[in-house]
């Protein structure tokens, strides 16, 4: 595993973002096959340079950067919580026009870094979304060991919960970390859903022994494993050593069907456990092929940003900018800030 991987999983997953946010207008576009129409009115994948004033970043990845700076401190335990909490607070000043959710919104308001459990929030019923999903790749990128697996179950538990005190959504934020520290592994592919089930007992002894909202927590915890198994046995990969399968249909329209039915609420991968469960479903299906890779976890009838974030981090961990049109990653808002994160994490990874 090089520098280089850890660059292009940055600034990758900002591009995965910037493309499928595309200023608002696809992430809130309810159909694919609209989305590819003006994909190919655009000239294609190719063609698109993603830069100012056209192709923002979201807070999806505002979020995310402020995750990795937190992390960048080397710091760990409270000290690393606390200085999570005031930079989710921090960045809540750089959301203009990137569309914050309401959950987020509301989490960091009830945030008061420095302070005694200051990055500690109440449990929330609605916290189920994908925004805690969407910003913790980086911590499997600061803790890619299994050696480190208790750091990492810690690190993104809390961060996740700073705003979404809910496990259907803090869950969502172990997977994305968990997901990406797979991908530094080299843990092929067909294992990772397994490899999550199996870390949840490990997850819920944390959140037990961390002793915050306890009874609430276990009375809402089985919807997030419950729904990654059921997923798990449609792909045929509930053994982890299976290949995945896919219907002989699988197109645009395909996607938009399927991706819904994975859904709590009906917008796909708009809620924890789907969010990271559409970038893994794309992971499977795409391989080496970035454009393939884009087609299915950005530009799809849902949380397009979202789901597009944490694929494209794990797939730039994999195969780094091979493949990737320059256009879609070199002018990109925050590149040097995602690339310096990627030089930082990797140097306090270990490896």
């Amino acid at each position: 595993m090089s520098v280089d991987a850890y660059k292009a999983a940055m600034v990758l997953s900002g591009s995965g973002d910037a493309l499928g946010y595309k200023n608002q207008e696809w992430e809130y576009c309810t159909s694919g096959p609209q989305i590819h129409k003006e994909l190919a009115e655009l000239g294609g994948l190719g063609k698109i340079v993603a830069e100012l004033p056209g192709w923002p970043i979201s807070d999806d990845t505002v979020m995310h950067i402020a995750t990795g700076e937190a992390l960048a401190t080397g710091k760990s335990g409270e000290d690393l919580f606390q200085e999570l909490a005031g930079k989710y607070v921090e960045c809540m000043n750089d959301m203009e026009g990137r569309k914050p959710g309401p959950t987020s919104m509301l989490g960091t308001s009830l945030l008061k870094p420095g302070s005694p459990d200051g990055y500690c929030i109440p449990f929330n019923p609605t916290g189920t979304g994908c925004g805690a999903a969407m910003r913790s790749m980086c911590i499997g990128l600061r803790y890619p060991k299994h050696s480190q697996l208790d750091d990492l179950i810690a690190a993104s538990i809390e961060s996740g919960r700073m705003t979404h005190h809910h496990p259907t959504g803090y869950l969502g934020s172990l997977a994305s970390a968990l997901f990406t520290a797979y991908s530094v592994q080299g843990k092929p592919l067909r294992e990772w859903g397994t490899g999550l089930l199996s870390v949840l007992p490990r997850a819920l002894e944390y959140v037990i022994s961390a002793g915050k909202f306890v009874k609430e927590n276990e009375e809402a915890w089985t919807y997030f494993g419950t729904s990654w198994k059921k997923y798990l046995e449609t792909r045929g990969i509930a053994d982890g050593d299976s290949p995945p399968k896919f219907p002989k249909e699988y197109g645009v329209e395909d996607r938009d069907v399927f991706y819904k039915t994975l859904s709590l609420d009906g917008w796909a991968g708009r809620s924890g456990h789907d969010a990271p469960m559409i970038a893994y479903d794309s992971l499977l299906a795409c391989g080496s092929d970035w454009e393939k890779l884009c087609s299915h976890s950005m530009f799809h009838a849902g949380d397009s940003d979202s789901t597009g974030v944490i694929a494209a981090c794990c797939w730039g961990v994999m195969h780094g900018f091979v493949g990737v049109p320059e256009g879609n990653y070199a002018k990109l808002e925050y590149r040097e800030r995602l690339e310096n994160l990627g030089v930082q994490l990797f140097q306090l990874s270990g490896l």
